[in-house]
């Protein structure tokens, strides 16, 4: 049987971007892209698929995000509708791609952690 891994450190370490298995070792390879195996201990971290996952759970949280976004910019700056569409459009774009970074980070580690590997097809 396969060791016991705590799911919850795993995923907190795949959230700041380090190894699940060691937290010392870089989980990325530029923006997105999961290294093949940790640098620090080996791991093979390239087996831990994450698909869709990530990017449904980032679409779920911005959208419980932009409702009171575009309520208090209304609310409080009062701007023309253009102005709001478009600081609310680059706000949006920018915490999109930050989350996204995180959720996957953390998805791959709680994969990690419950030995959700990628089979294969």
């Amino acid at each position: 049987m396969a060791e016991e891994r705590n799911e919850r450190a795993a995923a907190v370490r795949g959230l700041m971007g380090r190894c699940p298995h060691c937290g010392k070792g870089r989980l990325f390879r530029g923006y997105l892209t999961i290294v093949q195996e940790c640098e620090s201990c080996g791991e093979p971290l390239g087996l831990y698929r994450a698909a869709d996952g990530p990017a449904f759970f980032t679409m779920t949280i911005m959208l419980l995000l932009l409702i009171p976004m575009i309520g208090f910019a209304w609310g409080l700056y009062r701007p023309d509708p253009v102005t709001l569409l478009v600081s609310v459009g680059l706000a949006t774009t920018v915490l999109t791609l930050v989350i996204l970074r995180l959720v996957k980070g953390a998805f791959v580690g709680y994969l990690w952690a419950k030995h959700e590997q990628d089979r294969g097809a």
